[in-house]
């Protein structure tokens, strides 16, 4: 039949036809035949050829070249196309189905680790730099991952557990790039559980969970709320036994076997776990020193400090009342946090302003409303940087303008200066004026200090009180 083919094609010195496709013999095969310069492909799918072999292209060059006398005669009992010029090579004597080198299919963690050296053998065989090198690196990583995985415990754990006081949550970020507080490794998201304490954000891996061994920070916050303020209080290694305050490993100044790194806030000395050499800024140092410079602290000591930042527990009248004849910025806020106070019972009384929410102004430093002494460390590095002077002078223009402009009721609760009675309508947080400790009374300031006598508001107040006392005589007798 091929020889029939043959002789209907161009060049032949027959007559010609358009090779169809069509089914051969049983019907079992199809076949097509495609023209291409001096090349017949004679597409065989699935069809054996010679012995045993598996072929689907058998390519004849010069096809049209060829005689029945030139053509190889066929064995009896094979098949009719045989071509014995030439196969094409598809590739099918390469090994496509077997596992690449260095990947292992491991269920355990025996065999990830028996993956993981075969895979290190693999690499040092290779040609040093060269692609498939490169390949077995980045499968030994992947080995790696997978081991590391399965030591990890499972995703099944709870999502809150509670520890020493810690609240832990179960983080579901898987991107993000932390650091474990108790090991000091980084936490990889994408393949590891790991929690953060939900009081003093202390992280760590699920697996260190059971390792923790000092409280939360939270708890102190809570129950005392104090700032140690002795500037680095330091007592020696010795009183400590040569330990880390913390964690209790032996530590020494020479770095042997851990290195005593100090902390500043503390005085205390603790090894490289729990020192990681944050900075951060001492509240001693600033309330006697006016100092804002961070010093290197302990991850304990960064955390309290952290959590202690934004509490009002430093009385500068107190602490250090030399504080304020050299701060100018301090005693601005002062002045501007008096005049708060003196506007608040105006707020209180005033519809507008409750409706208007006037005081939440101030929500973030909820102490500015209810005493003038109090401050955090966070007012002091604010007034430090000039942000807080800028934001109480709007907060009181705000305030003042309400008061003075815009409100009616607010207005009619002024003063007038009953010493010369001239002049505008007063307000006690107004700049020119005075007001009597005793009776809450505004006067200009010149007109206050110039006059001599009692208050004549007091002694108005004084007259009626002893009228009151004498008036209900006659009616009991009566």
């Amino acid at each position: 039949m091929l020889w029939n083919m043959m002789r209907s094609w161009p060049g032949s010195g027959r007559p010609t036809s358009t090779p169809s496709t069509s089914s051969v013999g049983q019907g079992s095969m199809s076949r097509g035949l495609v023209r291409r310069p001096q090349t017949l492909l004679l597409k065989i799918p699935s069809f054996p050829l010679g012995k045993g072999r598996l072929t689907s292209l058998c390519c004849l060059p010069h096809l049209h070249s060829l005689t029945p006398e030139t053509l190889p005669e066929l064995a009896p009992g094979e098949p009719e196309f045989h071509c014995a010029e030439r196969v094409m090579d598809l590739g099918l004597s390469e090994d496509h189905f077997s596992r690449p080198v260095g990947l292992f299919l491991a269920s355990d963690i025996q065999q990830l680790r028996q993956a993981i050296e075969e895979c290190k053998q693999v690499i040092l065989e290779l040609p040093e730099q060269s692609e498939r090198q490169k390949d077995a690196v980045v499968r030994l990583i992947h080995l790696r991952l997978k081991l590391q995985e399965l030591k990890d415990p499972n995703e099944d754990e709870p999502n809150i557990r509670v520890l020493l006081e810690h609240r832990f949550y179960k983080e579901k970020s898987k991107s993000v790039k932390q650091t474990c507080d108790k090991c000091n490794t980084i936490i990889w998201g994408l393949i590891q559980t790991w929690y953060t304490c939900t009081g003093c954000y202390y992280r760590c891996h699920s697996k260190c969970l059971n390792l923790i061994s000092k409280p939360c920070v939270r708890s102190k916050v809570s129950h005392q709320a104090e700032y140690e303020l002795n500037i680095c209080p330091e007592a020696g290694l010795d009183s400590q036994d040569y330990r880390c305050a913390e964690c209790r490993a032996p530590i020494s100044l020479r770095g042997v076997p851990s290195e005593a790194r100090q902390c500043d806030y503390t005085g205390q000395y603790y090894c490289s776990h729990c020192h990681w050499n944050d900075l951060a800024v001492i509240p001693a140092r600033v309330v006697h020193n006016w100092d804002f410079e961070p010093r290197k602290v302990s991850r304990c000591s960064l955390r309290y400090l952290a959590l202690m930042v934004s509490r009002p527990v430093l009385r500068l009248r107190e602490i250090n009342p030399l504080l304020f004849n050299y701060v100018e910025e301090l005693v601005e806020i002062r002045k501007l946090r008096q005049d708060i106070l003196l506007m608040k019972p105006y707020f209180i009384t005033c519809k507008e302003a409750m409706e208007a929410r006037l005081l939440l102004q101030l929500q973030d430093r909820q102490h500015f409303v209810e005493n003038d002494e109090m401050y955090s460390v966070q007012d002091l590095l604010d007034a430090h940087t000039g942000r807080l002077g800028c934001s109480l002078t709007e907060t009181h223009t705000l305030f003042a303008k309400h008061i003075k402009l815009d409100c009616e009721r607010c207005q009619a609760k002024g003063f007038v200066c009953e010493l010369c009675r001239e002049g505008d309508v007063l307000f006690p947080f107004d700049s020119h004026t005075s007001v009597c400790s005793d009776c809450s009374g505004v006067f200009h300031r010149d007109c206050y200090y110039d006059n001599s006598t009692t208050c004549p508001k007091c002694a108005r107040l004084m007259l009626r009180k002893q009228s009151l006392f004498q008036e209900p005589g006659p009616d009991v007798d009566a």
